[in-house]
């Protein structure tokens, strides 16, 4: 990736390129000369995104680089002000009268419902608030990557641990476990600590901008433009009554066909499937088998793939201070993507390989896209794309797995309903995190307890005494660094899914939807979005019931 160069440009020259910018908007009164003035500013800002994520992305490569600590550092302490001059220009369009009208014309709606949501989620004075935001979740990051235990004849990151979560030897997976959770067990303090001064800072900058709590501000930063806290309360319930009655069901048959007395924690990723399924190549032979799917499955897709192994888009080796976990980000300057991941020779990397791919190749779908604002949708929606394609290439699984791949398809069947109730877990969490602000640490435990109880009533972590304490809630970043993004992975996985069965029906229809969808990018809201594919909103109810009996009847 030497080849992308994007640089953020210095803060001299960006303060004379606004400046410009909100000079055409005062001297060019006419419809033409503001679109002009868009053009320039949606230009600059993709330079800016396009040198974010480069620093980013370099950071979470290496978190024990002083020069790229360094560099996101400086980063984060400018984030505040581009963001109040981004503000100040989106405020300017908002309330632009007639001369707003032809350029909402052009873009459609959504760019300017999303830069209300910015306008109303920012203002000058929190900016010290967001820059130590950034600095308490780059210190969990940080925290996290350095972290590492002695563990079967090596010492082993916490993405190198996650190979022998799934080992078919039961006492090789509770080991593997206690030694999880003997890393965060060293460092739980400083955990409590990051995160109890980030909820006092997420609370006192929504206080600042005048929102009764975090919730609120949290919402608005997400761009939840035509959903609230209420639809989400009420799909939560509705995974309560609909998804976890039928995996206590799965996990207690599983349990019994397995000869356990008593499921374990550590048992929950064996369950259902028997023998594990592997990768049956290294890093190399799974890019080129991904790529190999990818064609099989639509021209476009086979493009795609072609074009992130060529230009070496991808990064997906296990190293030493590496931040743990996957993503994908974009070069907006370039048209391209990156994806970034921890392989450790699971068959974890190939779901996260496809759901990764699947983000990817919608950004690179939307390159074109009239607005940066459009290059990717809100994240909801963007988990469509990736966990889509996880089920869509069910057929290419063969490439990775050999005669395996119908273990492969069974345990990620079994991961995603399993994985609704955990992900609604986190989300009521949060919920209860952020409306009761002045609460210890300890009565966070307590809460997470609860939601356990609420969602996930068959988990029993025996000896694990750290998530045991309701502490389990610790290892996932999203609710450090990305507040309210997780509900999103369960309401996509709700439209997944409903691709999933279709292409049991049509796979060329449902390839066709996908393929679509995903040039879409993020024109639309959320709802709109999931019917132009032919899906059901997960708010209905009925779509995640019907899902969700579909999949459960694969186990018989």
């Amino acid at each position: 990736m030497d080849w992308i160069s994007a640089e953020l440009p210095p803060e001299r020259a960006l303060t004379e390129r606004y400046g410009r910018i909100e000079a055409a908007l005062d001297e060019r009164d006419t419809p033409a000369g503001w679109r002009a003035a868009f053009g320039d500013w949606d230009q600059l800002r993709r330079e800016w995104h396009s040198g974010q994520n480069l620093v980013e992305l370099r950071f979470t490569q290496d978190t024990g680089n002083e020069h790229f600590r360094v560099a996101q550092q400086a980063l984060d302490a400018r984030i505040p002000g581009v963001t109040a001059r981004d503000v100040r220009l989106k405020r300017r369009f908002l309330e632009g009268g007639t001369l707003r009208a032809p350029l909402e014309t052009e873009l459609g709606p959504q760019a300017f419902a999303l830069w209300d949501a910015d306008v109303r989620a920012f203002d000058q004075g929190i900016s010290a608030g967001l820059v130590r935001e950034s600095e308490l979740s780059r210190e969990y990051t940080e925290v996290l990557a350095a972290a590492s235990v002695y563990f079967e004849g090596q010492e082993r990151s916490l993405a190198g641990l996650g190979a022998f979560f799934g080992h078919p030897g039961r006492a090789m997976r509770h080991a593997a476990e206690v030694a999880r959770w003997g890393i965060f067990e060293s460092v739980a303090e400083h955990l409590d600590s990051i995160f109890d001064e980030l909820v006092r800072v997420r609370d006192g900058m929504a206080r600042a901008l005048g929102y009764k709590n975090f919730i609120e501000l949290g919402y608005r930063r997400m761009h939840r433009v035509d959903y609230g806290p209420a639809d989400v309360a009420r799909y939560r319930d509705d995974v309560r009554a609909t998804v976890v009655p039928v995996v206590r069901d799965l996990v207690q048959r599983f349990g019994a066909r397995a000869g356990l007395e008593r499921v374990y924690f550590w048992d929950e990723k064996t369950l259902g499937i028997g023998a594990r399924a592997v990768p049956q190549g290294d890093r190399g032979w799974i890019v080129d088998r991904a790529v190999e799917s990818l064609a099989a499955l639509a021209p476009s897709l086979g493009e795609f793939g072609a074009l992130m192994k060529e230009r070496c888009l991808l990064d997906v080796d296990l190293r030493p201070g590496k931040a743990f976990g996957a993503y994908c980000t974009m070069f907006p300057t370039h048209g391209v993507p990156f994806v970034f991941a921890n392989f450790n020779g699971s068959s974890s990397d190939i779901t996260t390989l496809m759901h990764e791919l699947g983000h990817a190749f919608q950004g690179y779908s939307s390159r074109n896209k009239a607005t940066v604002d459009y290059l990717t949708p809100t994240l909801e929606s963007a988990e469509i794309h990736s966990m889509a394609l996880e089920y869509l290439s069910w057929p290419e699984m063969e490439r990775f797995f050999g005669s395996a791949a119908d273990t492969y398809r069974r345990e990620h069947l079994r991961d995603a309903l399993f994985f609704l109730p955990y992900g609604v877990a986190v989300d009521h969490f949060q919920h209860l995190v952020y409306e009761n602000p002045g609460a210890t640490p300890a009565e966070r435990h307590a809460m997470w307890q609860e939601m356990e109880r609420r969602y996930l009533p068959w988990r029993d972590y025996g000896d694990l005494r750290f998530p045991a304490q309701g502490r389990l809630w610790q290892e996932k970043r999203h609710i450090f660094g990305l507040p309210f993004y997780y509900i999103d992975y369960t309401l996509a996985l709700c439209c997944a899914l409903q691709f999933w069965e279709l292409a049991g029906n049509d796979r060329a229809r449902a390839l066709e939807a996908y393929v679509a969808l995903c040039a879409r990018g993020g024109e639309a809201p959320f709802g709109e979005l999931v019917r132009s594919a032919g899906l059901r909103s997960p708010f209905g109810g009925e779509a995640l019931g019907d899902v969700v009996r579909t999949a459960s009847a694969a186990f018989g």
